[in-house]
């Protein structure tokens, strides 16, 4: 089985390595094509407006000035002498849940592999509070990936499907259930703008999550992770909601409608 690792903390992340021992379980064959520096929140994001260049780092890893999409799209097409059997993304610091999924260069790998018509998976690792001095539970993901990828590798999937694998912020020892999950959503307003001044008195903005503590339901990614559970999600890129579909056209088909004349 010839396996692609990407993902989009960059290629020096301390999750690459974790997701590589990971997949040097499952087989031998393991490339790499990863962004030379981290591309986390650039969702499916591609690079049209600048060339990209690709650094080889060894015989089957590969670096490149680009995210997770353009890493897929070009290891794929060019770099590898056949197509993947499976793309692993990840290992991501910090668990892609709930709405983070649209926005998560980390899903949009395994998106990029599904496109191609390849099973592909998202690992995410939960952290106990985000912040650069906290370190993952990297031996949690590694621990409990192999055989969570080799059971969904044994199941048929539905075309269009991507598996988004989230592992809590456990050690292995405290880690007692995997749940099959869907996707949840938090409260309106947990992301916001923090205005802040330079030192030549120009306002700037940072991107930040308030961290409040909600509830979530029952079933959700999101609550797998505030109960300590191994969340596995299966998601798909299609975005009709087909309920809204189902009413409209009681009142939109045919001739386009003309507007009213103004009163």
């Amino acid at each position: 089985m010839r396996i692609l690792l990407t993902n989009d903390d960059g290629i020096e992340a301390e999750g690459l390595e974790c997701l590589e021992r990971i997949a040097r379980t499952l087989s031998d064959d393991v490339w790499i094509c990863a962004p030379q520096v981290e591309q986390s929140g650039k969702g499916r994001g591609i690079t049209l407006t600048e060339p990209l260049r690709v650094n080889r780092l060894g015989e089957k890893r590969f670096a490149v000035t680009g995210t997770p999409t353009d890493c897929v799209v070009l290891a794929v097409n060019d770099l590898m002498p056949e197509k993947p059997d499976l793309v692993l993304s990840g290992v991501n610091r910090g668990h892609n849940v709930g709405e983070d999924c649209s926005y998560s260069g980390t899903v949009a790998g395994a998106l990029q592999g599904m496109a191609f018509g390849i099973r592909s998976i998202a690992l995410s690792q939960s952290l106990e509070r985000f912040h650069d001095e906290v370190r993952a539970h990297w031996e949690t993901a590694e621990a409990f990936a192999p055989g969570i990828i080799e059971r969904l590798l044994e199941q048929p999937w539905q075309a269009g499907v991507v598996m988004n694998l989230n592992f809590p912020a456990l050690p292995p020892t405290l880690v007692k259930e995997v749940e099959v999950t869907r996707q949840g959503f938090r409260d309106i307003g947990e992301m916001h703008a923090v205005k802040r001044t330079d030192l030549r008195g120009r306002d700037y903005y940072w991107m930040s999550f308030r961290g409040t503590k909600q509830e979530h339901a029952d079933g959700t990614d999101l609550r797998a992770m505030d109960e300590g559970r191994i969340s596995v999600t299966p998601l798909h890129i299609d975005l009709t909601h087909m309920p809204s579909v189902n009413d409209l056209k009681g009142m939109l088909g045919g001739a386009p409608p003309k507007a009213r004349a103004a009163a």
